[in-house]
């Protein structure tokens, strides 16, 4: 099963992402670890604590009429 979500936001943005690591079945830090990152970025992505290629990306999309759709598929749904 997928899911598939829309985002001209940062916040709409950060909920999908956590929504993805949720249904993974991820910790912020077990995330992290798998991305060979910290635990805050993780936590400042899914919190809207936009990095400066956000502040960019998004205000571009909107312009352009453009929306960023993601699909999240569940894990035993992948093909990795």
């Amino acid at each position: 099963m997928e899911y598939a979500g829309t985002t001209r936001s940062p916040e709409s943005l950060g909920h999908i992402l956590q929504q993805a690591r949720l249904l993974s079945r991820l910790t912020q830090c077990e995330f992290a670890n798998r991305l060979d990152t910290t635990q805050r970025h993780i936590w400042e992505l899914e919190t809207n604590k936009s990095s400066i290629a956000m502040l960019r990306l998004l205000p571009y999309l909107v312009d352009c009429d453009m929306t960023l759709t993601a699909t999240i598929a569940r894990m035993g749904d992948r093909n990795d």
